[in-house]
This record gives structure tokens, C-alpha cells and sequence, in this order.
């Protein structure tokens, strides 16, 4: 199976503009672009894949290109990462395409491989993604960021086959203050796809949905359109993995590569 792991990145973003280019500071004092960090966690992804950044932006292709990236121009009308990487597929030749959004330099390698084999061993799924059980740390900071009107990071609950039934920026489910069971029922959605070619070309047939709209989530477009997500439970390994949303999680993440 011919695989390409596809990073899309925009400079931009409502939220966070110029995101892609944050410098974020390594564990010997150095500082690393977050597209930069999040290419070589995709090289570490065992295999022979090709790897593309895909942006809209000259100054995010200088960059990735300066530090040895292979870039695929997309249009500035792409809505998110997943039109992105469907507009960069007429470019390649690929029999599944990974996505490996700009902004989760934290993404361990095994994260990539476990949707890869899923993939691989079920020829009937379309689309799928990482979910990874919250520890005590992880959902406090999603607390944290609720409770100061941040939109951080994305939760999904999902069917006992593991296809997905929601997913949301708000806390999901429900847990009252003061009754955090262990473990913990909550599963941070990690921003990671993998995609048959067919269900690519089909998003882009779709209008925008109105849960993607109201929760700015691309994936609810595929189960507004009756296509489930296969959902892959991964394990961090003693690691923590989180996503840089907003400039407060630069110190988070820079606390974790040692940088702090």
C-alpha cells in the first residue's frame, strides 16, 4: 500500500495566525519552527512514505523547504486540513493518505502506525483516527481551558466497535466536579487521519455541515454525511502528547521537549 503522510499547515488561522512558524524552544537552549517539529515526527514513522507539507503560504514553503521539506502548493480556499490534503492527492499517487496536521509536534511515530495497520487489516473503513484515553493531567488541562474560554484540544466518544459517534471541543461526557472516576471516560481525539482516496474525493463533494461549522471541526463532516470514523485506541506510552492550539500551550509543549 502506497502511503503519504501530508502535513497541512496555513499561516492564516483566526485563532492562531503565523501558528505554523512558532518557534518553539528545545531541550538544549535551540528553537524549532512547529512545522519543522511536526515534519520530523513524521519522519520517524517506520516505512518507506513520502512526506509532504501542503500550505497556500510562501513563507511557510520557504521554510519547510529550508529545512529539507518536500512542499505541494494548495489554494487559500481550503477550509481545513482535510480539504488541504484532498486538493494536494491530485498531485501524488497514493493508495492512503495519512494527516498529519501542523500543529502536533508531540505525535508519537506508533500514533501514525496504528492507523496504518488499521487501514491495511480493514479494507472496508474509509477514514481513521487516533483516540487516546485522558490521564488526570490531561483533563484537567482540558477543564483549564474551558474554564478560561479557551478552545484547546478535541474529545470523541465513540460506539463499542470504536466507530465515533461525536466529537467535540467541549468536555465530553460529562463529569461533575469532584466525581473524576479512574479511568478516566474521556478520550482526547488526536488530530490525526488516515484516508482512503475515495473518501477524500467525496468530502470535497460535500457542503460544509452544520455541526463542522458550529464546532470547527472538519471529521463531523464525514458523519453528517453517513460516514463512519473508525476510531484506533493508542497508548502515549508515558508520554504526553498535546497539540499547540493556542499561544498559552507554548509552554506546556516547551515544558515537555525540556525547554521550559
Amino acid at each position: 500500500m502506497k502511503t503519504a503522510i501530508l502535513i497541512p499547515a496555513r499561516y492564516a488561522s483566526t485563532r492562531y495566525p503565523g501558528k505554523p512558524l512558532a518557534a518553539l524552544r528545545q531541550a538544549d537552549g535551540t528553537t524549532k519552527t512547529l512545522i519543522q517539529m511536526t515534519w520530523e515526527a513524521a519522519t520517524q514513522v517506520p516505512g518507506d512514505h513520502a512526506i509532504h507539507v501542503c500550505t497556500d503560504d510562501d513563507r511557510i514553503r520557504e521554510a519547510a523547504e529550508g529545512f529539507g521539506a518536500s512542499v505541494l502548493m494548495t489554494s487559500s480556499v481550503a477550509r481545513n486540513g482535510t480539504e488541504r490534503c484532498a486538493e494536494a492527492l491530485a498531485q501524488i499517487e497514493a493508495d492512503l493518505v495519512v494527516n498529519l496536521q501542523g500543529d502536533a509536534p508531540l505525535t508519537p511515530p506508533w500514533f501514525l502506525t496504528a492507523l496504518i495497520e488499521r487501514m491495511q487489516q480493514d479494507s472496508v473503513a474509509q477514514v481513521a483516527t487516533p483516540v487516546l484515553r485522558c490521564d488526570r493531567k490531561t483533563y484537567d488541562m482540558f477543564v483549564e481551558d474551558r474554564r478560561a474560554g479557551r478552545v484547546g484540544g478535541t474529545t470523541a466518544v465513540f460506539d463499542r466497535n470504536l466507530h465515533g459517534l461525536y466529537f467535540s471541543k467541549e468536555v465530553i461526557p460529562y463529569i461533575a466536579p469532584g466525581k473524576v472516576p479512574d479511568p478516566i471516560p474521556v478520550f482526547h481525539h488526536v488530530g490525526v487521519y488516515a484516508y482512503r482516496p475515495a473518501a477524500l474525493q467525496a468530502y470535497m463533494t460535500w457542503p460544509e455541515g452544520v455541526l463542522e461549522a458550529r464546532e470547527g471541526l472538519e471529521q463531523l463532516r464525514f458523519l453528517e454525511n453517513g460516514t463512519p470514523l473508525a476510531c484506533v485506541e493508542v497508548d502515549a506510552r508515558g508520554r504526553v502528547f498535546w497539540e499547540l492550539n493556542n499561544p498559552e500551550d507554548i509552554p506546556r509543549i516547551e515544558a515537555v521537549l525540556g525547554g521550559a
